[in-house]
């Protein structure tokens, strides 16, 4: 897939949008709803089997996936905002909640994403400026750590707030404010 150049130019979620994906454990997309694929802009063909991280918008802070992944791996679902890229490179913002699927015998079989629109006023006033300063964190460093230093100054942001992480961002989501 060629490279996408990101523009200046925003999808706006509908307040009844449901964007759902399933990835498998690699991250590789094995199902992606037609919701989806309309905002994207991606068919199903260019969606299915490809890494998920396709639609990273480069504004993303490599410290949130970090904290995702880590939450992921010991089994616990992850609520986050992410703005992503579309195929004609707009950008989208979501609210996500990314599941592990367990099998019967307590295997993670992938992972499902379930996205919703998030209040602009909640972007603006808190995601906005604690991501920035995350991606100049991780512009400063280099490598790994530079994305540990990324996920510390979110961690010591969300430690200001006196929740833990996944309260804070059920409490931004909900109503508005921390």
């Amino acid at each position: 897939m060629n490279k996408i150049t990101p523009q200046n130019r925003e999808v706006v979620l509908h307040k009844d949008d449901f964007i759902v994906s399933k990835t498998c454990t690699k991250g590789n997309i094995t199902y992606c709803n037609r919701k989806f694929m309309a905002i994207s802009g991606f068919s199903e063909q260019q969606l299915l089997g490809n890494p998920h991280n396709m639609i990273r918008h480069p504004d993303m802070p490599k410290g949130v996936f970090r904290l995702m992944w880590q939450a992921l791996q010991q089994g616990n679902e992850f609520f986050g905002y992410v703005k992503n890229l579309c195929a004609d490179g707009s950008y989208y913002w979501v609210f996500a909640n990314v599941t592990p699927d367990i099998d019967q015998n307590g295997q993670v079989q992938g992972y499902y994403s379930v996205r919703r629109k998030p209040e602009p006023e909640t972007l603006k006033k808190y995601i906005i400026p604690l991501y920035q300063e995350m991606l100049a964190i991780e512009a400063r460093g280099q490598g790994s750590s530079a994305i540990e230093q990324s996920v510390a100054a979110l961690k010591q942001w969300v430690d200001a707030t006196e929740m833990q992480y996944c309260q804070a961002m059920m409490r931004l989501y909900q109503q508005g404010s921390l």
